[in-house]
């Protein structure tokens, strides 16, 4: 997602790699939106996620991941001026996502939240 958000690449081949269902239709969605207001995102956000959960425990085909992720350094800008078009700084936030396996065997992030600027 961070790769294909520096040109507002809703269409990327990347994000169907590693998003499927309610993530991928809700990070294209934003995609497309941020490239029709002529946005693009600069630099890179920081994640440190965690495994918080597994089902079912013994051979897992979902597992839950939480984190409080930094996006000061991962804000939108207007692609034509180059100027800051977030009105908020960034900062962390948490973050939670379902990932599930696929019936190729990999794995796909299938639904996440992220909450306000301050919630971690």
């Amino acid at each position: 997602m961070a790769q294909a958000a520096k040109t507002s690449d809703w269409e990327s081949w990347r994000l169907g790699r590693y998003a499927a269902g309610d993530a991928l239709g809700a990070i294209t969605r934003g995609m497309y939106a941020d490239r029709r207001n002529g946005l693009v995102t600069k630099g890179k956000p920081k994640n440190s996620p965690k495994v918080s959960g597994m089902k079912p425990s013994a051979d897992p085909t979902t597992v839950m991941i939480s984190d409080c992720g930094d996006s000061s350094h991962w804000l939108k800008y207007r692609k034509k001026s180059g100027e800051l078009a977030d009105d908020k700084p960034g900062g962390r936030q948490a973050i939670t996502a379902e990932v599930k396996k696929q019936g190729d065997g990999s794995w796909k992030v299938t639904r996440f939240a992220v909450e306000g600027v301050g919630s971690c």
